[in-house]
């Protein structure tokens, strides 16, 4: 579906379901997604969408500034990938010889998860040690919507693109889920403990919601 505003275009894809609102999402490559209700009409949709030119042009030109920081991907040998903030060439990271494009992202992802258990380990011994707080278990996995997560159980999960991130972001994470262990939800207790042990949180916070949909294979 096409919306014009007046100064600016969009295509956008619209999804329905059974809800009660209205909601726009903008993924990093810049495709717009509109969920509406069962049965609305475009007429409604576009009505809806209209006030919202001003906001979805500011945050397309925002991904358009992001996406310019960030080497594309390529599996070429030579193509730029994170590792602890920094990009490196794939061949530096990983051996490239003989894999296609898959199994490099396999050998990859394997890099990262490997690395990130071994960091992790060692930042959680700092940490535990001055919050005296500690887990039963970690471990990595892969997650499209948490950075980590902590369990009733005292287990902490961390997901593997945290090695991309810059170890201060890598540090807050592990910060936010070992104070889980006192604190099981967002309250201000929570956040105290939080910003007690890293006063500058909410700029390690901000990175990996700005940059984190571009830490990917």
């Amino acid at each position: 579906m096409r919306i014009d505003f007046e100064d600016f275009s969009i295509e956008c894809n619209i999804q329905y379901g059974k809800r009660k609102r209205l909601m726009i999402s903008i993924d990093p490559s810049g495709f717009i997604t509109i969920k509406a209700p069962n049965n609305t009409p475009e007429e409604k949709i576009i009505e809806a969408v209209k006030p919202l030119g001003n906001r979805i042009k500011k945050k397309l030109e925002e991904l358009e500034v992001l996406r310019s920081e960030f080497s594309p991907k390529t599996y070429d040998g030579e193509g730029k990938f994170l590792f602890l903030g920094e990009e490196y060439p794939l061949n530096q990271l990983i051996n490239t010889d003989g894999l296609n494009e898959e199994e490099q992202k396999n050998s990859l992802k394997r890099y990262y998860i490997s690395n990130l258990k071994r960091i992790i380990d060692e930042r959680i011994k700092v940490y535990e040690q001055q919050l005296r707080l500690t887990p039963k278990e970690f471990k990595i996995d892969e997650s499209k919507s948490r950075w980590g997560s902590c369990s009733s159980e005292r287990k902490l999960t961390f997901n593997y693109r945290l090695a991309m991130a810059p170890i201060e972001c890598i540090d807050y994470v592990v910060v936010h889920e070992l104070c889980h262990l006192k604190h099981m939800n967002h309250d201000r207790s929570f956040w105290r403990l939080v910003g007690s042990i890293l006063p500058d949180y909410k700029e390690r916070q901000e990175y990996l919601k700005k940059y984190g949909q571009f830490l990917t294979l």
